[in-house]
């Protein structure tokens, strides 16, 4: 049985900030619903009162936690949506964090139902176009592909529902 799931395109440069890109940080505010977690938050802010994580003391966020740790050890209320866009390989993973790795994204993935609500959301970027998958009890709503032109790997954002 196939499943209807929405489509955007998007033809915007490569950043290494993603949410830089004025076109992308307005579709990601246009698909969150609040309360927001911005896993891997970096320097932009968005205009959704997102709780912002990034490991980079030097980025403007609320906490400093490694993601694993964050998801793992949260004690406040869950969320309606989660963003995730952390570095898409392990050489953008040693690049983005001085040469330390961040946490294995699929621990990370396994442990954000803990802190999402029934009906919640996680918006994922990537070079993939299933993050969460239905293992996990997920659908998904909407692929988001940005062509960055050129030579350049296109970027796939997805939103996927938590059905549990």
């Amino acid at each position: 049985m196939a499943t209807l799931v929405e489509f955007d395109y998007l033809k915007v440069p490569l950043n290494k900030m993603t949410f830089s890109r004025k076109p992308i940080r307005e579709w990601v505010e246009s698909q969150c619903v609040p309360t927001i977690l911005n896993l891997f938050a970096g320097e932009t802010l968005l205009q959704v009162g997102e709780v912002r994580n990034d490991v980079r003391k030097e980025m403007p966020a609320d906490y400093h936690a490694d993601a694993l740790d964050f998801v793992t050890s949260w004690s406040g209320g869950k969320f309606n949506t989660i963003i995730l866009d952390p570095p898409y390989a392990y050489r953008k993973s040693m690049e983005m964090y001085g040469g330390a790795v961040s946490s294995a994204f699929n621990a990370v993935k396994n442990n954000l139902c803990r802190i999402l609500v029934k009906g919640g959301r996680v918006i994922t970027f990537g070079y993939h176009s299933v993050s969460m998958g239905k293992t996990r009890g997920f659908h998904q709503e909407r692929i988001l592909l940005m062509s960055h032109g050129g030579a350049i790997h296109d970027t796939i954002a997805t939103v996927e529902v938590f059905d549990d």
